[in-house]
């Protein structure tokens, strides 16, 4: 099974993708979809579903994971995560992929034991979890989290 795990941002959208055996593990690629903060909203938001649905395309996972969406305390910030999430949501929908959502604290419980764990301790856990893996940065590290928590909740 092969698992997608996106952890959206307007700046920064991290996708992880891994494939599970069974209880087994492992690493198949990671990366980051940047955004310019100077375009825009329109052409930041096709840029994430086009990177989104480049990554689907090329390593044609079974099914995906998003980490949901948080309430910040910034009503704009939430308003454009938001954007972002529905554009990578939408990308998925368009290579008919199914999603499921985890939120953040779920996530890092999953991985750590703790929903209150720090992303230190969440990327020292990948490690453990993916002997050899090179994390392209911190959205790519919460993707792979998203991913593997997937993986371990098992089929829908």
């Amino acid at each position: 099974m092969i698992i997608l795990g996106l952890d959206p941002s307007l700046s920064c959208t991290g996708w992880g993708v891994i494939r599970a055996e069974g209880s087994r593990l492992s690493h198949i690629a990671n990366g980051q979809i940047a955004t310019d903060a100077r375009a825009p909203m329109e052409q930041r938001l096709a840029h994430l579903h086009a990177g989104v649905t480049a990554v689907i395309e090329a390593h044609r996972p079974d099914r995906g994971a998003v980490e949901e969406v948080f309430v910040n305390k910034n009503p704009q910030s939430t308003l454009k995560l938001a954007q972002a999430r529905g554009s990578v949501l939408a990308a998925c929908g368009g290579c008919r992929l199914p999603v499921r959502e985890h939120s953040a604290r779920l996530v890092k419980k999953a991985l750590v034991g703790t929903g209150a764990a720090e992303k230190a301790q969440v990327q020292a856990m990948l490690r453990v979890l993916l002997p050899g893996v090179v994390i392209a940065g911190s959205d790519a590290a919460d993707a792979l989290a998203v991913a593997i928590t997937e993986a371990n909740l098992g089929p829908r």
